[in-house]
């Protein structure tokens, strides 16, 4: 395995101080308004090992991990650390909601699937073996205790990265009264702004990525957006795009699911867990995000 870089870079900005790093596959960002260099290190350095924590913690490509215990468990019953319980209980709810189109044990059909901007669809077969391992329905789940059937496995990639911006932005706001925008990827959380300041500005993404242009720029003075889309992970054959998002019941993508949904709410979770039910309800992607009563933006 490759080293993994887990290095902190610091640099000044005319109003901030901006700290990178990678964690769970993103360019990660902590920008503080500060004149205090040694409070922007410490606060970047305490937000990154935490991300770094969770990472190691919940990723499904670590080994001896919880998640590792888990998908190596074969049938037996494993019981989780609260932490774990409670992004359990979390997929559980989001399960519920989205009437089984939001499922954790999906995650095996990257087995089929490699969203690497090719042109291989898999062979249906493989996907319709691959679906008799998946189905939060066939889990037992009665708190701190999970068992999966033989072959099953969990993913919780679909949830750990906006719980991990939540997090940071608590331990954020609980280190300094600092304005602060943390950026894990696109999915983005802003603590609050001083008062004589219009927030941060933020750009939406444009779907060709090649051109490196915001489609839109918004003001973020607190609170959170998230925005799930197809513009690094998609199959393109015949003509035919195939996003990231899969149906758990079909195994292959959402049909007619928009480009991009960024959605803004109070926390990383709320608005990634609304785009990512958008996403999943395909054509009515918009109709549902209406019936939410929240802003959004959306590219088809």
């Amino acid at each position: 395995m490759a080293p993994v870089d887990r290095s902190i870079k610091i640099m000044a900005k005319p109003e901030h101080f901006q700290g990178t790093f990678l964690a769970m596959g993103s360019p990660c960002e902590v920008l503080s308004k500060t004149n205090n260099e040694s409070l922007a290190r410490d606060l970047a350095a305490a937000i990154a090992n935490e991300a770094w924590r969770i990472e190691d913690k919940f990723s499904r490509y670590l080994p001896d991990n919880i998640v590792d215990q888990i998908n190596r468990s074969n049938g037996e019953t494993i019981q989780v650390d609260d932490e774990t319980a409670n992004l359990l209980d979390f997929a559980h709810s989001l399960h519920q909601m989205s009437n089984g189109q939001f499922d954790i044990t999906s995650g095996v059909l990257r087995k089929a699937w490699v969203f690497d901007g090719g042109d291989k669809t898999p062979d249906p077969t493989l996907v319709q073996s691959i679906l008799e391992n998946v189905g939060w329905n066939k889990i037992t789940w009665d708190r701190p205790n999970l068992t999966l059937q033989p072959g099953m496995q969990i993913d919780l990639g679909g949830i750990g990265k906006e719980y991990a911006v939540d997090k940071a932005a608590g331990m954020a706001a609980e280190f300094s009264n600092a304005p602060v925008l943390l950026n894990y990827g696109g999915d983005i959380v802003a603590t609050g702004d001083s008062d004589d300041s219009k927030g941060w500005q933020v750009g939406i993404e444009a779907l060709d990525t090649s051109i490196r242009k915001a489609d839109r720029v918004i003001r973020l003075s607190q609170g959170a957006i998230a925005t799930s889309g197809d513009a690094r992970r998609f199959v393109l054959r015949d003509g035919i795009r195939y996003g990231h998002i899969l149906d758990p019941t079909t195994g292959w993508p959402v049909e007619n699911a928009p480009r991009s949904i960024t959605v803004a709410a109070d926390t990383c979770t709320q608005a990634g867990m609304l785009a990512t039910l958008a996403m999943l309800h395909g054509a009515d992607a918009e109709r549902f995000l209406e019936a939410q009563d929240i802003q959004f933006w959306c590219q088809r």
